[in-house]
């Protein structure tokens, strides 16, 4: 059977590379067309685009490019024709991904989506245009399950990918031997993915490290994006250290993280390191953001435990100096380490067990043959 994926941030690509080993376990012959990245195609997938042209991030910044978009849309909607895949996978990335779900249904081509939008944010009502265009839809956190219940649309829960990912990491040897230099205490910076959430948040994070000289500090940096972007950030912090394309590598080395928000903080708890969760978007963004956003958090990691566990400095509150206070408070020693700790098991827990690609490949395989065969 033939499957076209769409992944359009990095965490998308690592998700569908795991779920396209799964699906070839139960199609020895799928044949895979994707937008996604390295991992998707080392998967086996026939790379067409790289998520790098589709990364933007925030209302005004999306609405800056919509040209670019758009044209991006008519590309992906040609080659899906062109290729006419038994069924369309969209992975995440909202924005995009539900247009390609609404056309894919006109066109009468199954369309299975893994990895909800996070309709549960804000504007709820776009259950009700998923429901409508998604054949089947895979969810990743408990709470899903029963949000979508509301809009009487029975979908599947296969828990979360973060757990196979970091079941299956092999550390690099490199890395782990550079992490090793020094007996300093480590901590890691991750500022995202993204071009625009590391230029708002690594300034910050990196003139925080001025106040713990005792400490280390690693950036956690991506290879889709150039060199030169973090060598101008980093010219006046010749001490701050940088690994690339190793995060879990820099956490499991750390003993506290300041980390952008978004799938990493959720990937930093589960590797029990404890955080300060940074945002910050452009003006409007944010005032748009803030009258729409219908969750008390944005941290999954909050979400999930359903309380305010990591501490959330957002906006105007993403200072020097109150990240400092809050990092200070989790290292050791700190009013609020042992609590951090102490509330990741309770995430472990609601969590469970690892296996999301594995059911979700079975689930998918099992789903089309069904649809093909009636």
């Amino acid at each position: 059977m033939t499957y076209y994926i769409i992944a359009g941030e990095r965490s998308g690509d690592l998700h569908g590379g795991n779920l396209i080993q799964a699906i070839r376990q139960q199609d020895v012959d799928a044949q895979v067309r994707a937008w996604g990245g390295e991992q998707m195609e080392s998967a086996g997938a026939t790379l067409v685009k790289h998520y790098r042209e589709l990364a933007f991030m925030g209302f005004w910044e999306v609405a800056k490019n919509l040209g670019t978009i758009r044209r991006l849309l008519r590309e992906c909607q040609a080659d899906v024709l062109a290729h006419r895949p038994d069924a369309l996978i969209l992975i995440d990335y909202a924005g995009f991904n539900l247009r390609m779900a609404k056309w894919a249904k006109q066109q009468g081509i199954r369309v299975f989506y893994y990895i909800s939008p996070k309709v549960w944010a804000w504007n709820q009502r776009r259950a009700l245009t998923i429901k409508a265009n998604v054949d089947r839809l895979f969810v990743i956190l408990p709470f899903e399950k029963t949000f979508f219940s509301t809009y009487a649309y029975e979908v599947d829960y296969v828990g979360n990918p973060l757990l196979d990912a970091l079941a299956n990491h092999e550390p690099n040897a490199q890395v782990i031997a550079q992490l090793n230099q020094s007996d300093k205490p480590l901590i890691a910076l991750l500022p995202g993915s993204r071009r625009q959430e590391i230029t708002a948040m690594l300034p910050v994070m990196l003139e925080t490290t001025r106040r713990f000289p005792a400490y280390r500090f690693v950036v956690g940096t991506v290879s889709n994006l150039p060199n030169d972007l973090y060598d101008t950030l980093l010219t006046d912090y010749p001490a701050v250290e940088r690994v690339s394309d190793a995060a879990y590598d820099v956490l499991k080395a750390s003993t506290a993280a300041l980390v952008t928000s978004g799938t990493a903080t959720l990937e930093t708890a589960l590797l029990n390191v404890p955080q300060v969760v940074c945002y910050r978007t452009s003006w409007l963004s944010y005032v748009i953001a803030s009258r729409l956003i219908a969750v008390p958090y944005i941290s999954l990691v909050n979400l999930i435990v359903d309380r305010l566990l990591v501490t959330e400095l957002i906006q105007n509150e993403l200072t020097p100096t109150r990240t400092g206070d809050e990092l200070q408070a989790i290292l050791p020693g700190g009013t609020r380490r042992g609590e951090v700790l102490a509330g990741y098991v309770d995430l472990q827990l609601r969590m469970g067990e690892p296996g999301a690609s594995e059911r979700t490949g079975v689930a998918m395989v099992t789903a089309l043959r069904q649809m093909m065969a009636s």
